[in-house]
């Protein structure tokens, strides 16, 4: 089941507790700002899970300074495994300590919208508890001084196992799991890494037959500056990058990586979710033709038309 439009439920419930997974290095220059976009959620219990990596700009310090006055849950800092940022979120993600109704990922240079959490509870408490459940959003990208500069592109085709086989749609810092969803990516990551933890979630939640609610509204500012880690990807320079990456076989790397962690977790899926990912492995196997015809037959798709073409020029070349 798969939702695009949202509905107009009441306030999200008052009980609901959100664990925000915060992960930090050297983020100083835009993490109070971020803090304080946390504090200023409509929803009453945010639990914070801040990991530092290490930082040497006084990042520390501010973590310090916020648990201190924190008043909408518990505030934790803990020590990152010093291996990337990856490798920080994973170790988020498998903590057993991290109890919670609903989880959030969180970079440490955003600003949150005041109903970010709230809009994603509304959908999440629509949702069945004994379902995985994902809601995801665009972005609204902001510049280091704040002032708004455009838009992650909208993607208008509906989410699936077959769309995140061969791309992600959505930042980590946009979506929200329901508890269905946290202990099945926190089953997953414990077995093994992943390229990006945005990625991986939206694999394991569509994989698995869970529920991918992406909406069109954003939630967030994301900031674009000299020192992020991933940035915007809809310039005409990103789309450059990207073609450099997939001829150079940066893709075809992820894609393995992707479908041996899956792998890793085939008990963790459904059916249909087995059969896809087996059924892609054979056709990536295959001569040229059969790949090209096998990879139509499965009906694999990137959410644009360029990309869409992109992924059978991939596999022309190998690079898949």
């Amino acid at each position: 089941m798969i939702c695009l439009l949202s509905p107009e439920p009441p306030h999200a419930s008052a009980e609901a507790k959100v664990a925000v997974l915060l992960c930090v290095y050297n983020g100083g220059r835009f993490l109070l700002p971020q803090l304080d976009s946390l504090r200023a959620q409509t929803v009453g219990r945010i639990d914070v899970w801040a990991s530092d990596d290490g930082s040497s700009d006084g990042s520390a310090s501010i973590l310090l300074s916020a648990r201190e006055h924190w008043q909408k849950g518990d505030f934790h800092i803990l020590e990152g495994p010093h291996n990337g940022f990856s490798e920080n979120f994973r170790s988020l993600i498998v903590n057993d300590d991290i109890d919670a109704d609903y989880v959030a990922f969180c970079d440490q240079d955003d600003l949150w919208d005041e109903d970010k959490l709230e809009a994603a509870v509304h959908w999440l408490e629509t949702q069945p508890d004994d379902r995985p459940a994902l809601y995801c959003s665009r972005t609204r990208l902001i510049d280091e001084d704040d002032r708004p500069i455009g838009y992650s592109p909208f993607f208008p085709r509906p989410p699936s196992f077959r769309n995140a086989l061969v791309q992600s749609i959505a930042g980590a810092n946009t979506m929200v799991l329901n508890r269905a969803a946290h202990r099945l990516v926190r089953e997953a990551s414990r077995r093994t890494g992943f390229v990006s933890h945005d990625w991986w979630c939206y694999l394991l939640v569509t994989g698995a037959g869970g529920t991918v609610h992406y909406s069109a509204e954003p939630g967030i500012g994301y900031r674009q500056h000299g020192t992020n880690l991933v940035g915007s990807n809809d310039s005409s320079l990103a789309r450059l990058k990207r073609y450099a990456f997939l001829w150079q076989g940066g893709f075809a790397g992820w894609m393995e990586r992707n479908l041996a962690g899956l792998e890793a977790c085939r008990d963790l899926l459904d059916d249909n979710g087995r059969d896809l990912l087996d059924s892609f492995a054979r056709v990536r196997r295959a001569g040229l033709l059969r790949r090209l015809a096998g990879l139509r037959k499965l009906g694999l798709y990137r959410q644009t038309p360029g990309g869409h073409i992109g992924i059978f020029i991939a596999s022309a070349l190998g690079r898949l």
